[in-house]
């Protein structure tokens, strides 16, 4: 008999996968606290978390019988890894299950942002009338530039491609072949930052990408670029883009992630020309139950049969890791 503890709520649809596996007990939690959790680890062979629930490389040593840890998202920088790996456990994600509601939400921050909508809606709510004030920008023609070309920055490119923009990316793990496939020409960091209109960051947060938007590349930007955010908060400055803002070389921003969720107090929010969501990216029912359940089945499998796929390996320098 398997123990597994699912925490953060986790939805029926994944509860549901396990009952086709009788040698599998599971215990449904909501989201514990640190000592809540290392206390109950001891009694499981699996967990499955979301991005509430925290996994220090103290919390993972409590449990003894950890053989799995299962991650219901494409983020594991909630997660060890590194010390997962070195007790022997083996970390699962779901690469791909938020790809298209995290792309579909940086499209729509982009047009957001782009067409001044949100500014535009709080000046009719005010009962004024700034049509001539409030004036966007027409993506059509324009060159949107992709930091990071994995699998929702190609699915944000496959969208804005039907926008007839021009579509450039950096990504060092991408050949340039890879990229034509894609419809995607494949430039260097500073190339892309000299000749986008648009830039929409797409990588995960490791040593590499942390600070990645500085101020330094604020300034090697183009005059007025629209700059989204929806990967990690961290990759990005704020202080950075709150400066770009003031000196006009940002034309506007939008934000789904923060270094700090919920953000303390920024003149960021302050600036008109702002468009803020709090992480809501990948925050649509559908992604949820698909995640949820593709995690369950991936852990379930597992332990019952030794296979196990979308295994995120940590390198030692901490700067990232790769699916094996």
């Amino acid at each position: 008999m398997y123990r597994v503890l699912l925490t953060d709520h986790m939805c029926k649809e994944a509860v549901a996968v396990f009952a086709a596996y009788p040698e599998i007990e599971i215990v449904s939690e909501g989201t514990l606290s640190d000592a809540e959790l290392a206390s109950r680890l001891p009694d499981f062979d699996a967990v499955i978390i979301r991005s509430p629930t925290k996994l220090t490389r103290e919390i993972i040593a409590a449990g003894k019988k950890l053989k799995f840890i299962g991650r219901a998202g494409v983020g594991v920088d909630n997660i060890d890894v590194e010390a997962a790996n070195a007790m022997g456990i083996a970390v699962l994600y779901v690469p791909a299950g938020n790809a298209i509601s995290t792309a579909e939400h940086t499209v729509g921050m982009i047009l957001a942002v782009a067409r001044r909508i949100p500014e535009a809606d709080r000046s009719m709510r005010a009962r004024r009338w700034d049509r001539g004030r409030l004036v966007g920008m027409e993506l059509h023609g324009k060159t949107l530039g992709i930091i990071g070309l994995g699998r929702v920055g190609r699915e944000v490119a496959r969208h804005m491609l039907g926008f007839s923009m021009r579509v450039i990316a950096a990504d060092p793990n991408v050949s340039g072949e890879q990229g034509a496939r894609d419809g995607v020409t494949m430039v260097d960091l500073e190339t892309l930052l000299h000749e986008s209109h648009v830039i929409s960051i797409h990588v995960a947060l490791t040593r590499d990408t942390a600070g990645l938007i500085s101020d330094a590349h604020v300034a090697a930007m183009r005059e007025g670029v629209l700059l989204v955010n929806c990967s990690r908060g961290e990759v990005v400055d704020e202080g950075a883009v709150q400066r770009g803002l003031e000196s006009g070389k940002l034309a506007a921003v939008g934000l789904d992630v923060f270094a700090q969720e919920p953000p303390g107090d920024t003149t960021t929010f302050s600036h008109p020309r702002s468009v803020f969501t709090p992480h809501l990216g990948a925050a649509t029912p559908e992604a949820r139950i698909r995640v949820a359940v593709h995690i369950a089945e991936s852990v379930a499998n597992a332990l019952m049969t030794g296979e196990m796929r979308d295994v995120f390996v940590g390198r030692p320098d901490g700067a990232g890791g790769t699916r094996a």
